[in-house]
C-alpha cells in the first residue's frame, strides 16, 4: 500500500468530530421530597452545565451548547446528600433513559427518528459506597455524532426516584423539555 492510499484511508476512519475532546457535564439536582409528594419534576429539578452560550441555568429547561463529536454526562442527583441522623441515607434519583424529541414534527412528544448521539448509557455508584467522604450519585453518557446536523435537539429524561419507607420506584418525566443546540466542528 502506498503512503497515499494509507493516508486516505486514515482520514476515512478518522471522526472528525472528536478532535473536540472536551467532555460537557449536564448536572439535575431533584428535590426528591417534593417530586415525590407532587408527582412531578416540575419545580424539583433543576439544571446547570458547564458549557459556554447555553440558556436556562438553574432550570429544568436548560438548553446546552455542544459540538459535533463531542462527549456529554448527564449527572443527576438529590439536593438532599447529606447521611441522615438515623444512620440512613435519603433516596437516590437515576437517569432510566434520555429520550430525543422529533422537534421537525411539530409534536414534542414524538420520539426522533434520527439517531444524533452514541450512548455509553448508565453508570453509576451503588449505595453501599456511600460516605462522607465519597459523592454517589448516576449519570449517562453519550456522545454526540460527527454527522449529526447542526441544531437544536430537545429531549426528555425519564427518571427513576427511590421513594422514602417503600420499595417501589416513582418513574417521571422532565415536562419541560430541556435541550441541546449541536454546532458544527
Amino acid at each position: 500500500m502506498s503512503t497515499s492510499t494509507i493516508g486516505r484511508a486514515v482520514e476515512q476512519k478518522q471522526n472528525p468530530g472528536q478532535l473536540n475532546s472536551v467532555q460537557l457535564n449536564i448536572v439535575t439536582l431533584i428535590d426528591m421530597e417534593r417530586a415525590a409528594a407532587t408527582g412531578s419534576l416540575d419545580e424539583s429539578m433543576y439544571m446547570m452545565d458547564n458549557s459556554i452560550g447555553g440558556d436556562g441555568q438553574g432550570t429544568h429547561h436548560l438548553q446546552t451548547v455542544c459540538k459535533q463529536g463531542q462527549v456529554l454526562n448527564w449527572i443527576v442527583r438529590p439536593i438532599d446528600m447529606e447521611k441522615r441522623l438515623d444512620n440512613t441515607w435519603p433516596p437516590m434519583p437515576k437517569i432510566n433513559s434520555i429520550v430525543f424529541l422529533d422537534t421537525e414534527s411539530g409534536d414534542e412528544e414524538d420520539v426522533a427518528e434520527r439517531k444524533i448521539f452514541t450512548e455509553l448509557k448508565i453508570y453509576g455508584a451503588p449505595d453501599r459506597m456511600r460516605d462522607k467522604f465519597t459523592p454517589v450519585y448516576y449519570y449517562w453518557a453519550g456522545t454526540i455524532l460527527s454527522t449529526a446536523k447542526p441544531g437544536l435537539y430537545r429531549y426528555r429524561l425519564v427518571l427513576e426516584l427511590e421513594q422514602e419507607n417503600t420499595r417501589d420506584k416513582l418513574y417521571l418525566n422532565t415536562g419541560q423539555h430541556p435541550s441541546i443546540r449541536v454546532l458544527a466542528v
